[in-house]
């Protein structure tokens, strides 16, 4: 049985109607996701290495990486933004796109003027299906610095909350349910300067990683119900 699932802005997917992967996180009803502590334990989610992340820094790259995106048909995607630290203070990211198939990972900066015509056609296309959790206050800022509203989106988070999870199911919930490991997200890296015009290594495995967690869980999810798809 399929279950239709939509985002605040976006094109409305389709997503399977599917139980968490792994048996030991198996929740009884109403169903809850794994408490910090548990996930703490678990040893850690063997994510994509830096040779495999590649940052988009000029428009080739740009139509190499459009090529390779849209071939795949379903993405990981997610959108990092400096972080704001006053009051009414706005933000002006998204700074980093990032898209992740199963072996590599995409990094755009929005800084990276040449990039932007890619940037654009993978978020409008409705042929690549971008996969991602909690992506809500991602693609208002997507519309508020693009002016366009991206298509093709899937938000896991509200997928879970379709299959009876009460709470918020974020990556990190997510991976130790399906694959009983933990995904590493060091808070210093989360609110750190992704305006910068030269991303640390660490910056680049979290804008990967996050990404990638997303398309894991989203292959993972299908496999309970083979042929199955997010269209």
């Amino acid at each position: 049985m399929m279950d239709l699932i939509s985002v605040p802005v976006g094109t409305i997917m389709w997503i399977p109607r599917l139980q968490p992967c792994h048996r030991s996180f198996r929740m009884s009803t109403p169903k809850t996701p794994p408490h910090t502590a548990d996930i703490a334990e678990l040893e850690p989610f063997d994510g994509l290495g830096l040779d495999c992340v590649f940052v988009v820094t000029s428009r080739r790259q740009a139509e190499l990486a459009l090529h390779e995106l849209m071939s795949a048909g379903v993405v990981g995607f997610d959108t990092e933004s400096k972080p704001t630290f006053q009051k009414g203070q706005k933000s002006a990211g998204p700074h980093v796109l990032q898209f992740a198939t199963m072996e590599k990972a995409f990094v755009f900066q929005s800084a990276c003027v040449e990039s932007h015509p890619v940037i654009l056609e993978l978020l409008l296309s409705a042929e690549l299906t971008k996969i991602g959790f909690g992506l809500g206050g991602d693609l208002h800022q997507i519309s508020n610095r693009f002016g366009i509203r991206p298509a093709a989106v899937v938000d896991l988070d509200r997928s879970f909350k379709k299959l009876g999870y009460r709470n918020s199911v974020g990556a990190k919930s997510a991976i130790a349910m399906c694959f009983n490991r933990k995904l590493l997200k060091s808070k210093s890296v989360t609110t750190s300067n992704w305006a910068a015009r030269v991303l640390s290594e660490r910056q680049l495995l979290y804008a990967a990683n996050d990404a990638y967690a997303a398309i894991r869980i989203y292959h993972a999810l299908c496999h309970e119900v083979p042929g199955t798809s997010a269209s």
